[in-house]
């Protein structure tokens, strides 16, 4: 046999360091420890972060408002850290070890989270009028949920990625099985969210946040020993040193050649003669055409050949430059995710306030808490992944012949017009709860006589945009990064998610400031009954509409990567 055949061709290595052997490492064995991996700790980050805005407001003692934009300035950092991460693990400890060590971290965060809601002096004194939370006590929980942000920074950016890993992309039988595993890897982040915004939000508001907070932590324990225990059949990508080194040599040799002649015959361009790429772990990129400038780098200039080792701030590769060219390609679609995450970010906050005020009762006992209907965009994911992946799929490939169906850049966009429908139907709950609330005089009644499950609909959409855009996003970016920087790529979509929510929070601020003037209450006071959360639906989907429109454009003129060769 063949070393091609046994062995992997995109510069994966085992746990050992040796040649990923490929009958022993990768493909759906090793999956199975990174699908129960993501499972068990997106149980605990969403059954932490899921009610996060009632303890804030119930047990911390803060307004609606500040409940609300603390918990999308968190959620935003969970989102933005990844950037870190991201590059540690494309630059020096590889993917694995960058999971391995931050998990840590992640488990100290929520064992500290959990002793401020259990310790007597670091937990809130409660009464029958309330909570009173000390400044201390505040702070204790913050740094909790701040180690926790630190934490997910190293384990978000790699883990779809280090999943992504285990399918040789040069194999064609591998490279249709990495489509799927999006898919699933996607799904098992769900069952995780689904067991939190049932089992975990019920168990915070009825039986304790102690034990609300404590199963998370030992989720994330469980976590962690899931990941190690697949370590044997791991396949490794090996790290390529600084990214934002050779992005960097890339710009400052374009400037300093900025009056050099890009030759017509662009094969003339520099390139390291070996069918292996000089990046560690990276295969060679063709040239393409556009963002002209860059090639400059690429170009040998009298000195350059003179010398038997040209400096990389002078002279670098045509993989070098176009790894610039990826990325930039790659900015104008990132940017057009974030008023998509904001849309997304309102399920965690406007969502559960809004449900706050209607009728919570599921029969005449039990009382749903209105955190917990995000079960139904998570049934609504675990209903679209499967069909989407097994029904969609080789249907649309009857009439696109693309091996996915849809291309990624077309999935999104199908995603991203979903997202604004989410927003309508929000928008038209609200207007019928004003409705009932002006028409009875209901404004200081606590539960509106209108059932919670109203709100299902515009949690099933989104669930059915995220299996959209957010799985078509991670896709996207594995597939369109360098393959040197691939963990840096990830991290780049995740911040649309931390941008979107700080877009949320500047949104809710400037609404509040703006329409709170001439001593109006504005369209979200702590009595939403008496507000016009309605607006703020419609600003949304006016935004989602024209952020539509926008990315159509831009992915009309996307021109996609083209590799080959293979990794050292």
């Amino acid at each position: 046999m063949a070393d091609s055949d046994l062995y992997t061709n995109d510069g994966t290595v085992d746990i050992h360091k040796k040649p990923a052997n490929k009958k022993k490492t990768g493909n759906w064995k090793a999956c199975r420890f990174i699908l129960g991996n993501e499972c068990c700790e997106r149980l605990a980050y969403y059954g932490m972060g899921t009610n996060l805005v009632n303890y804030l407001e119930k047990r911390l003692g803060m307004g609606t408002a500040k409940a609300a934009t603390s918990v999308s300035n968190w959620s935003g950092t969970c989102y933005a850290t990844p950037l870190i991460g991201a590059f540690l693990a494309d630059a020096y400890l590889g993917r694995y070890w960058t999971i391995a060590i931050f998990s840590i971290v992640y488990v100290l965060g929520m064992t500290l989270l959990t002793l401020t809601a259990s310790i007597n002096g670091l937990k809130p004194h409660c009464d029958s009028s309330g909570c009173n939370a000390t400044a201390s006590q505040r702070a204790a929980c913050f740094v909790a949920l701040y180690l926790i942000a630190i934490g997910t920074g190293g384990i978000k950016p790699c883990v779809s990625s280090f999943g992504a890993d285990q399918f040789d992309e040069t194999d064609e039988t591998e490279r249709k099985k990495k489509s799927s595993f999006f898919n699933w890897f996607y799904m098992s982040i769900n069952v995780g969210a689904l067991i939190a915004s049932t089992v975990l939000v019920w168990m915070q508001m009825n039986v304790g946040w102690n034990w609300g907070f404590g199963v998370p932590a030992v989720a994330m324990a469980i976590a962690v020993v899931f990941f190690f225990s697949g370590s044997k059949l791991y396949r490794l990508q090996k790290p390529g040193g600084s990214p934002l080194t050779r992005i960097a040599q890339v710009v400052v040799a374009s400037i300093r050649k900025c009056k050099v002649k890009i030759p017509a015959n662009k094969s003339l361009l520099y390139e390291t003669a070996d069918e292996e790429c000089n990046i560690q772990g990276s295969r060679k990129l063709e040239h393409t055409n556009k963002l002209g400038f860059f090639d400059k780098a690429a170009v040998e200039s009298e000195t350059d050949r003179a010398k038997e080792l040209p400096s990389p701030w002078s002279l670098c590769t045509v993989t070098q430059v176009e790894e610039l060219k990826s990325v930039i390609r790659l900015l104008p679609i990132w940017a057009s995710g974030i008023v998509f995450a904001t849309v997304y970010g309102q399920m965690s906050t406007m969502f559960v306030l809004q449900g706050n005020t209607l009728d919570q009762h599921m029969g005449p006992n039990f009382k749903i808490p209105s955190a917990s209907l995000s079960v139904f965009d998570t049934a609504s994911v675990l209903f679209w992944a499967p069909i989407y992946d097994k029904l969609l799929v080789p249907l649309a490939r009857r009439f696109t012949g693309h091996e996915r169906g849809f291309t990624t850049l077309q999935r999104m966009g199908i995603g991203l017009a979903l997202s604004i429908f989410s927003m309508v139907v929000a928008g038209i709950l609200e207007v019928v709860r004003l409705g009932t609330v002006r028409k009875n005089n209901y404004y200081d009644l606590e539960y509106i006589p209108m059932s919670i499950f109203w709100q299902v609909p515009q949690y099933f959409i989104i669930g059915c945009a995220e299996v959209f855009t957010f799985i078509g996003q991670m896709e996207f970016f594995y597939d369109q990064a360098p393959d040197a920087m691939r963990s840096l790529c990830s991290a780049l979509s995740l911040t649309t998610v931390a941008l979107g929510n700080y877009l949320s929070t500047l949104l809710v601020t400037v609404v509040t400031k703006v329409t709170k003037k001439n001593g109006n209450l504005g369209w979200i006071p702590d009595n939403l009954n008496r507000g016009h959360l309605d607006y703020f639906y419609w600003l949304l989907a006016v935004l989602s509409v024209i952020n539509f429109l926008v990315y159509l454009w831009i992915a009309k003129w996307f021109t996609y990567k083209k590799a080959t060769g293979r990794a050292q």
